[in-house]
């Protein structure tokens, strides 16, 4: 994976306070796509797709690359749109064997 623990757990808990609409959490969302490259952006939206069971960890390549053609809106866009996105990604971590909580936990100590 090219994107940082850190970094999905930040989109975790952004996700979390979308949901129960904390003043500024949208924006902070998109904020933090401004600073992603496109691998960190796939990489996200392969680890929502393999946390709803879409694909299984072991189709990692292949979820990366279908999330590359067949984007249609922008990606920050499309997983506000993403219902329960906190935990497809929690459970995308766990299918990859890795600690959500850990990802959460650096996620605020940045």
């Amino acid at each position: 994976m090219d994107i940082g623990i850190d970094q999905v757990g930040e989109v975790i808990l952004l996700a979390r306070e979308m949901t129960e609409q904390y003043t500024g959490a949208e924006e902070q969302f998109d904020g933090l796509f401004e600073g992603m490259n496109e691998d960190e952006i796939l990489d996200l939206v392969a680890l929502v797709w393999i946390g709803r069971g879409d694909f299984e960890p072991e189709e990692w390549d292949d979820a990366r690359r279908t999330a590359a053609e067949e984007r249609t809106l922008p990606t920050t866009e499309y997983l506000k749109g993403v219902d329960h996105l906190a935990e497809h990604l929690e459970a995308g971590l766990e299918a990859m064997g890795l600690s959500p909580v850990e990802a959460e936990d650096s996620a605020t100590e940045t």
